[in-house]
């Protein structure tokens, strides 16, 4: 299989090679996922495109490739002309198009209507609100389907549009119960409803490439597309090396979502007011979480470092956080001050003079403010999802790019409370390419099975809670 695993920082292209008793990946592409500012944020869809194909080709060069799977981060789209052309580069979700939309939305829709339609989080970048503003603009006008994008990927490769359920169901127009479109909140707002494809769950066979995809890719004619857990978490997850139900995740990378896996969606006031997600997983399942910055801050202080002539290696930066005192200027990371690149460590240090201690100066201490301040907003949402879910978490599974922060991991163990695994690093490409193996008959759709697949043949680390800070706000002890 090659797994297309895409991040808002960047993509990968992986080549798994999967049996019950085997699983081997290794990665053949990796790339900066491209954006431009020309004409607001947005992503440069024909570099992406030329990235994925030429990781593509690289797989080809490896031997037979059975099947590809695409994933990648949820909420942002291209619009496709009824005549098949993509109208314009996707918007970023961090572009300030959606700045004033969330307000005329719920003029519309009360915002704990639109909950309860969607059990979505409220981000102000939603789907829902990018559409809004596309809406306003008049960009919906020439528009003939919504393609998020891995399934605009998948549309480049097949030529078939389809909406994968687990990344529709972040976009706040998607029934989680149901597991469709919500064609009565689509239409409150006046929506055209053939702008939203027919949906497929993960494991559907797409179709062959194309032939113009066969000639970008160098892909044989009997190599087939595969709809995985398209939204990456929901590939992440399905790739946790869990032993049992009782766990929380943290799918740590440039955002970090934390949450528990459930069979049905919670949709509460409770949860609406404590801003949780009802996302989809794979084979029927529920990922009830909610959405953290994640390590975007950390990314965007380096480049800023970068740029100013001191440049600031990652594991140099963690190994001098780690000797510091635990940082007393702790920040909300989830603040929409934190939403937009550029002077990152400005902000932080604004963010904690506003709260009455000496802001951080060093790298090094901002990084520590960055780390413990990621901790503490883990520890509360895992312990919200427990109380909310009515499931009790016995240990914490990170997975992702996060996996291998140190100093983050065990103070997330020592915050919470709980035993933490970390690993595998690569979960959503891992998720991605096992979700096709089930698809192809290689494996059982079954998760435990899975889960034990990675368990057997995947490294992971395990991180003790040792004594925590009783002053940290995100402390708990034992088990949730």
């Amino acid at each position: 299989m090659a797994a297309v695993d895409l991040g808002a920082t960047s993509g990968r292209v992986m080549v798994a090679e999967v049996s019950p008793e085997c699983l081997d990946v290794r990665e053949v592409h990796r790339f900066a996922t491209p954006l431009s500012d020309a004409e607001g944020l947005r992503w440069d869809f024909a570099a992406l495109w030329e990235q994925v194909a030429y990781g593509l080709s690289k797989a080809a060069r490896t031997g037979r490739i059975d099947a590809v799977g695409v994933d990648s981060w949820g909420v942002d789209y291209g619009l496709v002309g009824a005549g098949g052309e993509l109208l314009g580069d996707p918007f970023c979700y961090r572009d300030d198009r959606t700045v004033g939309a969330p307000e005329e939305v719920w003029g519309v829709v009360a915002s704990d209507g639109l909950y309860r339609a969607t059990g979505v989080q409220h981000q102000r970048f939603n789907t829902v609100f990018q559409l809004w503003a596309d809406r306003r603009a008049g960009r919906l006008s020439a528009a003939g389907s919504v393609l998020l994008i891995p399934d605009l990927i998948a549309y480049k490769l097949t030529g078939r549009r389809v909406a994968e359920a687990t990344n529709a169901s972040t976009t706040g127009l998607f029934d989680p119960t149901r597991r469709v479109w919500s064609s009565g909140l689509i239409g409150a707002l006046g929506f055209p409803a053939g702008l939203f494809p027919d949906v497929v769950e993960p494991g559907a066979v797409l179709g062959a490439l194309t032939p113009e995809a066969r000639a970008a890719t160098g892909l044989g004619a009997d190599c087939v597309v595969v709809a995985v857990g398209s939204h990456d978490t929901a590939s992440a997850v399905a790739a946790a090396p869990a032993a049992s139900p009782g766990f929380a995740y943290i799918s740590s990378g440039t955002w970090s979502l934390v949450g528990v896996e459930l069979g049905v969606p919670v949709i509460t006031e409770a949860g609406r007011a404590a801003n949780f997600a009802n996302e989809l997983g794979v084979f029927g399942t529920v990922r009830y979480l909610r959405n953290v910055m994640g390590l975007w801050l950390l990314t965007e202080c380096q480049k800023h470092w970068a740029a100013q002539g001191r440049p600031a290696g990652l594991g140099g930066l963690l190994a001098a956080a780690a000797a510091l005192e635990p940082a007393r200027a702790l920040i909300d990371p989830d603040s929409d001050e934190f939403l937009a690149p550029g002077n990152m460590p400005a902000r932080i240090a604004a963010a904690a003079a506003r709260g009455g201690v000496e802001p951080p100066g060093s790298p090094p201490q901002v990084a520590r403010v960055i780390v413990d301040s990621l901790a503490g907003a883990y520890a509360r949402a895992v312990r919200e999802a427990s109380a909310l879910a009515g499931r009790g978490v016995e240990a914490i599974h990170v997975v992702g790019g996060g996996s291998l922060n140190r100093l983050l991991c065990q103070a997330t163990a020592d915050t919470t409370g709980l035993p933490v695994l970390a690993g595998p690093v690569e979960a959503s490409a891992i998720g991605n390419a096992l979700i096709q193996a089930c698809a192809l008959g290689a494996l059982p759709a079954n998760l435990p099975t899975l889960r034990r697949l990675v368990a057997a043949t995947m490294p992971t680390t395990a991180y003790q809670p040792s004594t925590p800070r009783p002053d940290h706000p995100g402390t708990g002890r034992g088990r949730l």
